[in-house]
């Protein structure tokens, strides 16, 4: 947990750093220095910010919670099926490679501009990585483990407990880490389309208005927000995969 710390603290760090270099070799007032922002973020965090960035935490959680609760059958059905398995992972290898923004469109003209919207974008990027991620996992685990537990006469559910879920747990948690970039980044994006609530129209907002000293306390509470993810998922790891502990 130390070097953890020591660690979150030498990049928070490195990064004001670099951004007070930026800011003095730009020296323009679209680049301010951090102190400035800070200063400014109090006036900031307001009911208004709070509403946003609550509206858009809660739009990725929900992704994640429907990407987990669609990947993990999927994923069981590849490693129990064959034939099924077949057909899913093709159809997953023939729509993986498609770039998620470039449906955007579509969900948009089939689901409006509401709040669907943006949930459906986010769990387009997170399930295909979880899909593929804990089929891996399940290809993994030993036969012997597996003729074991038939041997101790196992039906599907205690296997399903006492093997296949604690096989796809870490991996699941690791997929959500990676995804997790990309679906805010879409995020963002899908909330400039036709919506003013959620940080990605209020960053944009304030960009229009010129107002930088905004537009960077946008930015910031929408990276700590991601951060926050992040260690929720860390905290999780540490509580339900005891095993992966160092």
């Amino acid at each position: 947990m130390k070097r953890r710390l020591q660690a979150i603290l030498l990049g928070a760090v490195s990064l004001h750093l670099l951004w007070v270099l930026l800011a003095w070799l730009i020296d323009n007032s679209a680049l301010p220095y951090p102190w400035a922002v800070y200063q400014h973020l109090p006036s900031l965090l307001t009911g208004e910010m709070l509403a946003h960035l609550g509206l858009s935490a809660l739009r990725v959680l929900l992704g994640i919670l429907y990407s987990l609760l669609i990947a993990i059958p999927i994923a069981l059905l590849l490693f129990s099926s064959h034939r099924i398995g077949h057909i899913l992972e093709t159809l997953i290898y023939l729509s993986y490679p498609i770039p998620k923004l470039a449906l955007l469109p579509i969900v948009m003209l089939l689901f409006g501009l509401g709040e669907s919207t943006k949930v459906i974008m986010i769990v387009l990027i997170i399930l295909f990585q979880l899909v593929i991620g804990l089929r891996d996992s399940l290809r993994q685990i030993p036969r012997d483990k597996l003729a074991l537990m038939s041997s101790l006469g196992a039906n599907y559910w205690q296997c399903l407990r006492h093997v296949y879920l604690p096989a796809i747990l870490p991996d699941s948690l690791s997929a959500l880490r990676i995804a997790l970039g990309t679906a805010i980044s879409v995020l963002f994006v899908t909330e400039t389309y036709g919506s003013t609530l959620g940080m990605g129209g209020y960053i944009v907002e304030a960009w229009m208005r010129v107002n930088y000293l905004d537009m960077y306390g946008g930015i910031m509470m929408l990276g700590l927000m991601g951060f926050s993810l992040f260690l929720i998922i860390d905290a999780l790891e540490w509580l339900i995969c005891p095993w992966t502990r160092h």
